[in-house]
């Protein structure tokens, strides 16, 4: 299998050099740069074109935004955010993420070499996912990775849902490629649609923006969940990155509880976690809808949810970014329609008339 060409483009040096070591360490990854801008990449570029290039935001001559936009529209390529933890660097990186990038690494602004070291494989896992994404349909093979929690950490599996109420609840998950999706999605629904939940794969500090940033484009209401949120019509709530959220039941009305945890599926949020508390307190009454995605985080929850009597929806192949999380879905046999995206708000519309 030929191996998977990577360009880096930071103006640090520590993280030039740390990547370096990193990505060495891997047979399937061959570095063929680290330069310190954009303008040095293209001309790196001109003699040998990357598989996946790993893209500070923040340097100087060209900011990581525009070349992002200038490879997009000349010539698609995958692309990894490396990017600050910080509120300027998560509103940037958001922006990269609607332009197309497929993945994100978060960076401290002290301690880089410490840190890189320590997420080593976070790295050459972002650099295999990109990979496999569908802008370039490279082939791939996922890394290696650590011991793979149950949703069972979280939340035990119950016998059966609760009895159902006149409410009706509609549940999503998603990964890489999630954030275009999420907004193809949201954008097309009315503001009568019933209460959505979501989980969306991303850091820390990245879904308060998200969801302030798709707040301002849906006719919905849409927030980062706290936990207590009610869910209602009009209203979609996003799980904050690093934590989970679950759906509980208050009486006859729905909310939500966001709590800490453990990994699950190597995810915190995990969409299995809220796919099970769906299929639990929700049953015959809710929608399950299952998006772009690497792994198959979610499939297990889907199931669960299929056999409680919910609807379940799953992207199909033809428009997901990268066909993990769908086809484990499918494969379980939890999945009662499989639409492309652009269905996909059709199907909620439908079922919340």
């Amino acid at each position: 299998m030929a191996s998977i060409k990577v360009l880096v483009v930071d103006d640090s040096a520590v993280v030039r050099q740390a990547a370096r070591d990193i990505l060495a360490r891997d047979p399937q990854i061959e570095l063929i740069g680290a330069v310190s801008d954009p303008l040095f990449a293209i001309e790196k570029m001109k003699q040998q074109w990357p598989d996946v290039i790993v893209l500070d935001i923040e340097m100087p001559r060209m900011d990581g935004l525009t070349f992002l936009r200038k490879i997009m529209a000349e010539r698609p390529t995958p692309v990894v955010i490396c990017s600050t933890l910080t509120e300027k660097g998560a509103e940037t990186t958001l922006q990269a993420m609607a332009a197309g990038a497929v993945t994100i690494i978060t960076k401290p602004k002290l301690g880089l070499k410490q840190f890189l070291t320590d997420a080593s494989s976070d790295l050459i896992g972002a650099v295999k996912t990109a990979a496999v994404a569908r802008v370039r349909r490279l082939a791939g093979v996922p890394p290696a990775v650590k011991e793979k929690l149950s949703a069972d950490a979280v939340l035990p599996a119950a016998s059966a849902a609760m009895a159902r109420t006149t409410d009706r609840v509609i549940a999503i998950g998603t990964s890489t490629g999630g954030t275009q999706a999420l907004e193809a999605v949201l954008t097309r629904l009315p503001a009568v649609t019933p209460g959505i939940v979501v989980v969306q794969h991303m850091p820390e500090k990245f879904t308060e923006l998200f969801a302030q940033r798709l707040d301002s484009i849906c006719r919905m209401e849409v927030r980062e969940a706290a936990n207590g949120d009610r869910v209602m019509p009009g209203r979609v709530l996003i799980a904050p990155g690093g934590r989970h959220m679950m759906l509980r039941r208050s009486g006859a009305q729905y909310q939500v509880e966001v709590a800490d945890g453990p990994l699950v599926n190597r995810h915190k949020p995990s969409v299995d976690v809220l796919f099970r508390s769906v299929a639990q307190v929700a049953g015959a009454n809710a929608l399950g809808v299952i998006m772009t995605g690497m792994g198959d985080d979610g499939a297990r929850g889907m199931k669960e949810m299929h056999d409680a009597g919910a609807t379940t929806v799953a992207e199909d192949e033809s428009t997901c970014v990268v066909f993990g999380m769908p086809k484990e879905a499918i494969k379980l046999g939890g999945v009662d329609k499989v639409v492309p995206l652009d269905a996909i708000p059709r199907e909620i519309v439908a079922y919340g008339n």
